[in-house]
């Protein structure tokens, strides 16, 4: 169920949004980017990791598929995820031992809608989406817990 629609006009936009997200994230948090290939999911985890203040260089984790970042100001590390080459195979999504990591960390799951779902009942969906005048639209898919937080990181 979508809650909120948001559009995101510049990629500086996308990143303040991932600050003030990852500034309310804490130990156990499972947010979820869906959407096709140049939406900014992976701007959003930049922002996202800046709001956590954790450390190292964020991109894409493509091909190493996930890579964490030590914890920072906020005392929470951030897992960040790419299951799009996992092509929906669960068994290597296991081997990641992402619940694991759920238990120390906040984790960011691109293309993680259908497979890493499962890790937890509490979890946020954030859907990208880039329209023909290249903004973005962001919408809020909360469950679980994230239900009632949501309305605290949805922009005004």
């Amino acid at each position: 169920m979508v809650v909120a629609l948001t559009e995101l006009r510049t990629a500086d936009d996308t990143i303040g949004f991932g600050r003030t997200l990852g500034a309310s994230l804490r130990t156990g948090d499972l947010v979820l980017l869906a959407g096709p290939l140049g939406a900014g999911k992976t701007t959003l985890t930049r922002g996202i990791a800046d709001g956590l203040g954790v450390g190292g260089r964020v991109s894409s984790p493509t091909f190493v598929l996930a890579r964490v970042h030590p914890a920072g100001e906020s005392g929470v590390p951030l897992v960040h995820v790419d299951a799009y080459r996992l092509g929906g195979d669960l068994s290597q999504l296991d081997d990641l031992d992402l619940d694991a990591d759920l238990e120390r960390s906040a984790v960011v799951v691109e293309w993680g809608e259908g497979t890493a779902d499962r890790l937890s009942q509490d979890y946020l969906v954030l859907r990208l989406d880039r329209r023909a005048d290249d903004v973005r639209t962001l919408a809020f898919e909360p469950h679980g817990s994230w239900r009632d937080r949501v309305a605290d990181v949805v922009p005004t």
